[in-house]
């Protein structure tokens, strides 16, 4: 079940893949978990709009380290016309594979028609899948949900319009956009679209140990694994997942002396790449994911958010 991955022209040493997640998949915590084993890094979702109008927070999110290859960057809007400009104007960034996002269920992105929408809409969905392959060479996947709704869980519809469009491969989390992120993942819908296309199915949604990449290997016979959640304070999954399918053992979870090495280090790398100011702000959700479970977390967690410089979060007591 663990196994390399070819996407289009890019052969991803294992398929196992760190989901695109915005404020998350940014580049320290993609660094952290290429060290850990995981064969494709997705970066956060960037706007085409935006790079076409040069926002200035933009650059931040495009930044790619040479040490994370290979890597996906994700573009998303709803004009066939920009993103397949945008494609072509940011091919020869370091990226290895473009992907294109029709699965994001917030409301400020699926009420100006982009992310999930788009599943709503094949007929535009295609479009802007064939005009982007047209436009680039890298490989082109698509990340798309069940449906935006349980009535209309059209991923099927929509996979087979993006194999006719063109591209090299496609995601597919097993909830509606109305799930949101809530309630079980559909893993049969998964498996439906495997059936129905010849090109690699990426199954997503509810992995978290390597139990559940066995159970949706075995269910849906997808091509690659995409975990999102699961790595959210727990870049160690990717490792742990792999010492699991070469030795059948499950490593233990780490304990609260490595975990505490790791915050640091993640914090070192945030203030490293967005200051002191921002770092230090946004490493406090991570220190809550990686302390969920430990004894006397909720009282850790209220500490490191009470921390303004990285040596305050140095001296406590973890």
């Amino acid at each position: 079940m663990i196994k390399p991955l070819t996407i289009g022209s890019v052969t991803i040493p294992n398929n196992l893949i760190l989901a695109p997640m915005a404020g998350v998949t940014d580049l320290p915590f993609r660094l952290l978990c290429k060290e850990q084993g995981a064969g494709l890094l997705c970066m956060e979702m960037v706007s085409a709009k935006a790079i076409l109008y040069k926002n200035r927070n933009t650059e931040e999110l495009l930044r790619i380290d040479e040490n994370e290859h290979p890597v996906s960057l994700q573009l998303f809007g709803s004009d066939p016309d920009i993103i397949a400009s945008i494609a072509a104007q940011i091919e020869e960034r370091p990226f290895d594979i473009l992907d294109l996002n029709m699965g994001c269920p917030v409301p400020k992105i699926v009420n100006n028609g982009e992310g999930s929408a788009l599943m709503k809409d094949p007929l535009l969905a295609g479009k802007i899948i064939e005009k982007t392959v047209k436009a680039v060479k890298k490989p082109v996947t698509v990340k798309i949900r069940k449906g935006f709704s349980d009535a209309d869980a059209n991923a099927v519809e929509i996979a087979k319009i993006a194999q006719e469009s063109g591209a090299a491969a496609i995601a597919v989390h097993g909830r509606t956009r109305e799930q949101y992120y809530s309630g079980e993942a559909d893993w049969e819908i998964i498996r439906k679209v495997k059936e129905a296309v010849s090109i690699p199915v990426i199954g997503n949604g509810d992995l978290r140990t390597p139990e559940d990449v066995v159970r949706m290997g075995r269910q849906t016979g997808c091509d690659g694994y995409m975990i999102a959640r699961g790595a959210q304070g727990n870049p160690w999954i990717f490792r742990q997942i792999l010492h699991y399918f070469e030795t059948g053992e499950h490593l233990p979870k780490p304990d609260m002396e490595e975990t505490a090495e790791m915050i640091l280090r993640h914090a070192r790398m945030m203030l490293e790449y967005k200051g002191e100011y921002t770092g230090i702000r946004e490493i406090r959700k991570h220190a809550a994911w990686y302390t969920a479970g430990y004894p006397n977390s909720a009282r850790l967690r209220g500490k490191i958010n009470e921390v303004e410089t990285y040596d305050e979060l140095e001296r406590l007591q973890f």
